[in-house]
């Protein structure tokens, strides 16, 4: 008798507790959401600048997923229509590069699913965030603190650079 018997195998192991990634939680929680609501899961969301490529994906986001009313009467298998919201200037390379972006859906999901691409037209670019601190306008009793700071600089151009430089620190600084 060589081998293992059913008898001895090892229960699989458990997966440890504790924190976990938000992007694994928040899917648990949004794709049933977006399942019931656009027939689709986060994971076609979350893989469609590779589907696309990074230069569509800044101008294109997929919507929904359309199936044919006569799949609910459990006819056949028919594949949905991929609604994707795309802004104007994306629509004609989007419309050149349908059947590649139909391919890629598809081996995404695993099977044929999606049989069409319908584009409705509409703005879907994200605002930037701005980076810049925010500055606060300079009081008087600043301005003689800097004053004070560069008074013994002889140097006309040092003690101008000196200043903005301190002007700068300064108006970053949260106000007292």
């Amino acid at each position: 008798m060589s081998g293992r018997s059913d008898e001895t195998r090892r229960p699989a192991p458990r997966r440890p507790r504790g924190a976990r990634p938000l992007a694994e939680v928040s899917g648990e929680l949004m794709d049933p959401i977006l399942r019931r609501k656009a027939g689709m899961t986060t994971g076609l969301v979350a893989a469609w600048a590779g589907i696309v490529g990074d230069r569509l994906a800044e101008t294109t986001l997929p919507e929904k997923l359309q199936w044919p009313k006569d799949r609910a009467q459990g006819d056949a298998f028919s594949p949905a229509t991929l609604v994707v919201a795309a802004e104007p200037k994306a629509a004609l390379r989007l419309q050149h590069q349908t059947g590649e972006i139909l391919s890629r859906v598809n081996g995404f999901f695993g099977f044929h699913a999606v049989a069409k691409i319908r584009f409705v037209q509409k703005p879907v670019a994200r605002a930037k965030r701005d980076m810049r601190p925010r500055m606060r306008t300079l009081g008087a009793g600043d301005r003689e603190k800097i004053a004070a700071m560069v008074a013994r600089i002889e140097d006309p151009k040092l003690k101008a650079a000196l200043v903005a430089y301190a002007e700068a620190t300064l108006a970053r600084l949260p106000p007292r």
